[in-house]
């Protein structure tokens, strides 16, 4: 990669090296090892590391050496959400309420999967608490900050974890999305992150906010979420919810263009208040598809804003969580608040609202009858001050990110990817909706944008 610095080398050009004998997977973890050690104490990414790695990367060098790679991923750096199990280091989840004692004996299956395919496993990245915002700070780990200005919040709530690919900490990232919190900090750092159809990729234990909540990557450019994402969905019998696994390499079907492709681009779903500096910049680059050969109308799908519904699913969630937790004292004042309200919750509010989300879903799939795709903003709002959970005049963290959760209630695959800067120089997203099950389109749309306006990282020294 010419004269780029091999911390920020893309996981696909990382095996290149390695199959062409001119890259070692132990010169690359020692790279990122040394970017945690100089930008970790400012950004506050990680709050474990892998004592590890370097071991696990001379096993990587010596299957490259021997001509017997392990799978897919073998020799690349990958960071795990603190929400999501790791055998041998604990997830605490943001909380002071975890023991951090364990024992810690499973692997969530993503974190198996990646195992399996050689991957080097960095450490754990931090997370609000219980990934409870669309923010990253929490009691425990305090605030992350973000590579583009860290005195602007990264997002989240895999906000340590975008802010680990974004400043060179690794290429990859496991996040997890439960109203965007794979998209909303891609938004913020300007990267990419897809999250996936629900059930694409298996997650054990079942999130506390229940089948709102995806797993999926977040990476520096498409082809890398490509490449995660089919060592991710690969199966595991523990996810009863897991959609019946389809063996494809999603790279395969990644340069195939949006040639005849009908989108429809919202500015703001009919109903959400966007920056004004947000909504030109988004504008503008929706023209791109059009270039690129798709045919592009100015259409909203047609429903009104589901926050109520995604309310009740993720309040009630919070309430049953917090309710078996003992020391309440320690929770995050936000989180307590959330959990509050969701106490107020009856069992017939939650079955009227499942009702209204299975609504919401058959319009969405009615809608993609006539539009392969839906294209907004990612978020109403470019990235705010840290240590808040929403900019002046919202009232919860729902009120800016008024396009990502709708489509946890679908269960419908949508990605950010950016697509322009503020003035302030902070990145904008531009997110890419597909039908349920569309993964693959998606990507592809995706890849065509990508093409045509390639990922910009921040410059950090």
């Amino acid at each position: 990669m010419g004269s780029v610095p091999i911390f920020l080398w893309t996981a696909t050009a990382l095996l290149e090296g390695y199959r062409e004998r001119t890259l070692s997977p132990v010169e690359v973890a020692r790279a990122v090892l040394e970017r945690i050690d100089a930008f970790n104490p400012r950004l506050n990414a990680f709050h474990l590391v892998s004592d590890r790695l370097l071991d696990d990367a001379k096993a990587a060098e010596a299957r490259w050496a021997a001509g017997q790679p392990k799978g897919l991923l073998d020799g690349v750096p990958v960071s795990i959400k603190d929400l999501v199990l790791t055998k041998g280091w604990p997830t605490l989840r943001g909380s002071k309420t975890v023991d951090p004692k364990g024992p810690w004996h499973d692997d969530a299956p993503a974190t198996a999967r990646l195992r399996e395919h050689g991957a080097l496993l960095i450490g754990k990245t931090t997370t609000p608490e219980f990934g409870w915002k669309g923010v990253t700070d929490s009691p425990l780990t305090g605030i992350t900050r973000n590579p583009w200005n860290p005195e602007k919040t990264p997002g989240g709530s895999s906000g340590g974890a975008a802010a680990a690919v974004a400043a060179g900490m690794g290429p990859l990232a496991v996040g997890t999305d439960g109203g965007g919190s794979i998209r909303i900090p891609c938004s913020f750092t300007g990267l990419f992150g897809i999250k996936p159809s629900f059930g694409r990729v298996p997650a054990w234990p079942l999130s506390p906010f229940g089948t709102v909540a995806h797993v999926g990557p977040i990476t520096r450019d498409v082809a890398d979420a490509a490449l995660m994402l089919s060592v991710l969905a690969q199966p595991d019998a523990r996810d009863w919810h897991a959609l019946p696994y389809e063996p494809r390499d999603y790279r395969a079907s990644l340069d195939g263009g949006v040639q005849d492709l009908r989108i429809a681009y919202s500015a703001n779903l009919g109903y959400a208040s966007v920056d004004p500096e947000v909504a030109s910049i988004v504008g503008k680059a929706v023209r791109v598809f059009e270039e690129l050969g798709a045919k592009v109308d100015g259409k909203h799908p047609g429903f009104e804003n589901p926050e109520a519904i995604f309310r009740v699913h993720w309040f009630s969630g919070a309430a049953a969580l917090v309710r078996a937790i003992k020391q309440k004292e320690l929770l995050d004042r936000g989180l307590l608040e959330v959990a509050t309200q969701g106490e107020q919750v009856s069992a017939a509010d939650i079955l009227d609202a499942q009702m209204q989300r299975g609504a919401l879903g058959t319009h969405m799939n009615l809608f993609h009858r006539d539009y392969d795709l839906l294209v907004t903003p990612t978020l109403a709002v470019p990235a705010f001050g840290v240590g808040r959970e929403y900019p002046e005049g919202n009232k919860r963290w729902t009120d800016w990110t008024p396009f990502t959760y709708p489509f946890n209630l679908t269960g419908q695959p949508a990605a950010s990817i950016p697509c322009g800067f503020t003035k302030a120089g902070l990145p904008v997203g531009l997110h890419i909706v597909g039908p349920r099950f569309a993964d693959a389109l998606v990507l592809r749309a995706a890849r065509a944008f990508e093409t045509a306006r390639p990922i910009v990282l921040p410059q950090l020294s």
